[in-house]
């Protein structure tokens, strides 16, 4: 049964606005879930305003004051898990599982993680470097962030960006992708329960082509930073240059998954089939592009294929589904129709390749096989549960292969050789080069890709540098008015 929540969040309190009304529909059913009236450009000044008042207390807190109160938020999350949970699931369609398991646990973590990082903001030692003068380093906070977030880790990606600007003392606009705000709006809820001070942490739920513009080239935010898909990502990098501002962007990705002749095939098969279908293929960081060592190509296929047959797809609340449903029907087409053109390019559809008879926005898990590097279902992100897959030669054109791709978020290397492994480390163009894995994320170290991923880095101490401004302060020791180096510019006479 649907209900109507409030469309945004400014100033510690819930906001209903004039926008058009907006259902948030279920992807596995197509049952509406809530809703709201969409947040209008109007209200991307109010929160934007509501930001910058509060951002001189927030930043000029003492980081044990910001640390107690984003503890105190990681609690309140952690109490409020189940209904985290019930929201991430009816919105996006994930697995309860996956949901139970991953996203909402691992969000937490995350806010703890910053918790204690807020405490532990460092700069280069002070010192006498030019012998006249104690140079030291202060890291400030950047100002108002605006920030946008996709649909498909609502939660995750709020946090991932939200937290380490909270805890470097900024403050923040986020805008969730318009079909799942539930899980955003919760945790600004939550945030105020904690004791974060009104406006510190404002969320406005509009539209991308309206709303989303007017937030990333607004004239008073300091930083833009956004996760989604590239094309997006570089209007949204366009409008930020507009006034000059900073961004931080994190955007598609191609991940290869390298398995060399030598790999353990059993794991490389069950590795393959998860790290392609997490959350039903909708990330990033997805195994997409399986590149393995001849010997082994027969059989990795063979067994990948019997193994995806195994998964169940189905109802996302059943704790025995392995396998939701995509986002919308729209994008389902978008997935069907890569998969459909494949055979034409020399791809092999193995298994899968069509939707189940399911009321929602259901895909069978696909493996095409033997494709060809300039074909679309190679090249293109296609984000769903859709694993590709090609022969290499030698260890040579395998990095070749890896690296054949304007994409560089993350990438796994399958071996039990200590030095291909470490080749594959340096040479594999990622920002993340996981040795036989592929998907686990852990809050201390950051994530972030390269080239047609976009720069800068999410989570672990790395992504302070994206919050923070470093200020050098340099102060005369001497007590000297006529300094030596004046004499550069004048002589007195």
């Amino acid at each position: 049964m649907s209900h109507t929540v409030a469309s945004s969040y400014v100033d510690g309190a819930e906001v209903k606005t004039g926008g058009d009304q907006f259902s948030i529909v279920s992807p596995a059913d197509g049952s509406v879930v809530a809703e709201y009236a969409l947040a209008t450009t109007a209200d991307v000044d109010a929160a934007v305003s509501s930001a910058r008042a509060a951002l001189r207390g927030w930043s000029t807190a003492t980081p044990v004051d910001r640390s107690t109160v984003l503890a105190k938020l990681a609690r309140l999350a952690d109490e409020a898990a189940d209904d985290l949970v019930a929201e991430e699931v009816s919105q996006t369609g994930k697995p309860v599982r996956l949901a139970r398991e991953f996203d909402v646990p691992g969000s937490i973590d995350n806010i703890d993680f910053f918790a204690g990082a807020a405490r532990h903001l460092e700069g280069k030692a002070s010192a006498e470097y030019s012998g006249d003068h104690t140079s030291s380093i202060r890291r400030d906070a950047i100002g108002v962030v605006a920030t946008i977030t996709p649909w498909n880790y609502p939660l995750q990606m709020a946090v991932w960006k939200v937290l380490p600007a909270l805890a470097a003392g900024c403050s923040v606009v986020i805008k969730p992708a318009e079909i799942t705000p539930l899980t955003t709006l919760t945790l600004a809820r939550l945030a105020t329960e904690a004791g974060l001070p009104d406006g510190v942490l404002n969320v406005v739920t509009g539209a991308g082509h309206d709303v989303g513009t007017a937030l990333a080239g607004h004239a008073d935010v300091d930083l833009v930073t956004f996760t989604g898909s590239t094309p997006v990502g570089r209007k949204v990098m366009a409008a930020a240059a507009a006034h000059g501002h900073r961004t931080q962007l994190e955007l598609g990705g191609k991940a290869p998954f390298v398995v060399f002749d030598d790999a353990d095939l059993d794991a490389a098969i069950h590795g393959a089939v998860a790290a392609s279908l997490i959350n039903t293929g909708q990330d990033c960081t997805a195994a997409t592009r399986a590149i393995v060592a001849q010997p082994l190509y027969d059989d990795f296929v063979a067994g990948v294929a019997e193994l995806m047959g195994k998964v169940v797809v189905g109802d996302p609340h059943d704790p025995d589904t392995d396998l939701g449903p995509l986002i919308t029907m729209a994008h389902r087409d978008k997935v069907a129709g890569i998969v459909s053109r494949a055979p034409g390019e020399g791809g092999r559809v193995v298994t899968g390749g069509s939707a189940p008879d399911l009321p929602g926005s259901f895909y069978r898990p696909t493996l095409i096989a033997d494709v060809d590097e300039r074909s679309e279902a190679y090249r293109n992100e296609i984000f769903g549960p859709v694993l590709v897959a090609r022969p290499f030669t030698d260890d040579d054109d395998a990095i070749r292969q890896a690296n054949d791709t304007e994409y560089g978020l993350a990438a796994s290397a399958w071996t039990r050789d200590v030095y291909r492994a470490q080749r594959a480390s340096r040479e594999i163009h990622a920002g993340c080069v996981w040795i036989n894995d592929h998907i686990p994320i852990i809050s201390e170290m950051p994530h972030g890709g390269v080239g047609a991923s976009g720069f800068g880095k999410d989570m672990s101490d790395y992504s302070f540098e994206e919050y923070l401004t470093i200020k050098h302060v340099m102060s005369d020791i001497t007590a000297v008015a006529e300094k030596d180096w004046h004499r550069i510019i004048f002589t007195k006479r």
